[in-house]
């Protein structure tokens, strides 16, 4: 697949390698490298997967990267269902009323 000018897209770039690193960092961080996965739109006239690409973020920064998806989503959410969890709300607002009641004896 192919992107054109303008689309939104994602792009990977390595910042620092790991000997490139500051020496006060943690000795597990130090042994990888510095990587960026940022978003914006393209400034190529076009580019296929894996190319290094030219993009504006949404902010105005021009960075340069390799392009690894176009028009990417957003695969976030809030984990899995913690039963526990699904009961607290109506626990507190109970507990709130129950409080409302002794405060106006």
């Amino acid at each position: 697949m192919k992107a054109k000018k303008g689309d939104w897209v994602r792009i990977y770039d390595i910042l620092l390698t790991p000997d490139q690193r500051a020496p006060q960092v943690p000795e597990d961080t130090s042994k990888v490298p510095m990587e960026l996965w940022d978003k914006g739109f393209l400034m190529n006239d076009t580019a296929e997967i894996g190319e290094e690409v030219a993009v504006e973020t949404y902010i105005g920064r021009e960075i340069t990267g390799k392009l690894i998806e176009i028009n990417p989503s957003y695969g976030h959410d809030y984990g899995k269902c913690v039963p526990e969890l699904l009961y607290i709300g109506r626990q507190v607002k109970g507990l709130l009323k129950e409080g409302e009641s002794d405060d106006q004896r």
